[in-house]
């Protein structure tokens, strides 16, 4: 059941200032529930009602404005993580990416500062109601530290809604396989995964004992202080089980509070540890190919079904080659899952609230509720479909943004 919250808003504005008032569309309310014909309003950027408009009196003149979008959907932002989207622009110019760092370690590097509001990409991704992006660094042991941002605003600033969110490390693989996707070669065994776990331990055991140093100041401890007392999140990038087993013990170990793997290709194998520790997952590109050349085809497309009957938390991301070009494809990437058994509703949820929670920022996006930030779009028709998407209006804290962008221009241009 629907609970209609704020119903006085109806008659009463709030300091005198009216709200705005969007009724008729199908709202997905990214939680996992839908109302066919709603009745949502926003004052001073926050969603200050969701109700189901069929049971509820609406007075016209306690609004501001009022949009009629029968036969539509309303969504919340999709969210996508661990993406490269605002800090690279051409993949192939070398000068236009800016997500790596040189040298191995560096949990001290701040992908918000590089963060650019102004890219031709970002506008792209929005087009397809992706409002909001983690932004993460590459490379090395230690990539750096990611930081949540809106899809707008006039500098890295206006556009962070949580900074320095957490500490992205590479895991070792224990096994490599050699050749490439058409002809596979044979596994072989990294000799070199006992010496990178050592630098690990020399890192984390350095960052522990710099928690009781008064006298030091170290930019790349001090940018580890918050694993250990659960201000920021470790993000483990990892695939294999036995990879991510190590992993977790090792974080473990070492009283890491909050532990997200990224990656997670063997989820399956791990879920009853996942589950027990609490620990989600932030899943592979779904358009891939499946890991070993025994597995079944349909293998990625089913991941997210299977996760979610064990009861493993997890999200999609648009990770790999290309991906800051292709980020917007994101949610028909949660299409795919639906053809593949996921129910719909938890496959928005799957590019919503789920991640919200996962990146720690549920109190005030993933979902229309109460208080939350209106950050939300309006389809004209199924926004997990590539055939019937069609993104007409989109809001950031209640504000309405442009969803012009340069391939629309060439469009227009040259049709």
């Amino acid at each position: 059941m629907i609970t209609i919250i704020m119903a006085l808003v109806l008659t009463v504005s709030v300091h005198g200032q009216k709200p705005t008032l969007f009724i008729g569309a199908k709202a997905h309310l990214g939680n996992g529930e839908v109302i066919q014909n709603s009745a949502i309003s926003i004052n001073k950027g926050k969603f200050d009602l969701i109700a189901d408009a069929s049971i509820i009196r609406i007075d016209p003149n306690a609004f501001d404005t009022i949009y009629r979008i029968y036969g539509k959907h309303i969504y919340p932002s999709f969210i996508l993580p661990n993406t490269t989207l605002g800090i690279t622009e051409i993949d192939a110019v070398r000068a236009s990416r800016d997500y790596k760092e040189t040298g191995g370690l560096n949990p001290n590097i701040r992908s918000l500062i590089a963060y650019n509001t102004d890219s031709k990409l970002a506008k792209t991704v929005r087009s397809n109601g992706v409002l909001i992006a983690q932004v993460t660094p590459r490379g090395g042991l230690v990539s750096g530290q990611s930081s949540i941002m809106y899809l707008d605003g006039n500098n890295w600033e206006d556009a962070a809604i949580k900074a320095d969110d957490g500490i992205h490390i590479n895991w070792p693989n224990s096994y490599y396989n050699t050749g490439w996707w058409a002809e596979p070669g044979e596994t072989k065994q990294n000799k070199e995964y006992e010496n990178k776990i050592h630098e690990f331990e020399k890192l984390f055991t350095q960052a522990k004992a710099y928690e009781s140093s008064l006298n030091v100041i170290d930019l790349k401890m001090e940018s580890m202080r918050g694993l250990f007392n659960g201000t920021k999140n470790l993000y483990i990038h990892a695939n294999s089980s036995s990879d991510m087993r190590d992993a977790i013990d090792f974080a473990e170990n070492y009283h890491v509070k909050n532990i997200i793997i990224v990656g997670g290709e063997d989820a399956l194998s791990i879920a009853n540890i996942l589950v027990e520790k609490n620990i989600p997952v932030i899943l592979n590109r779904v358009h891939r190919l499946p890991k070993s050349q025994d597995s079944p085809v349909s293998e990625p497309f089913e991941q997210a079904k299977r996760l979610n009957d064990v009861g493993v938390l997890f999200c999609l991301s648009y990770e790999g080659d290309m991906e800051a070009m292709g980020a917007r494809n994101l949610s028909f990437t949660a299409g795919t899952t639906i053809a593949y058994g996921q129910e719909y509703e938890k496959a928005v949820q799957s590019i919503t609230l789920n991640t919200a929670k996962i990146l720690g920022i549920e109190n005030v996006v993933g979902s229309i509720e109460y208080g939350k930030n209106a950050t939300f779009f309006i389809s004209s028709g199924d926004a997990l479909d590539m055939r019937t998407n069609n993104v007409e209006q989109a809001f950031i804290n209640g504000v309405a943004i442009d969803l012009n962008n340069h391939q629309k221009e060439l469009f227009n241009k040259y049709r």
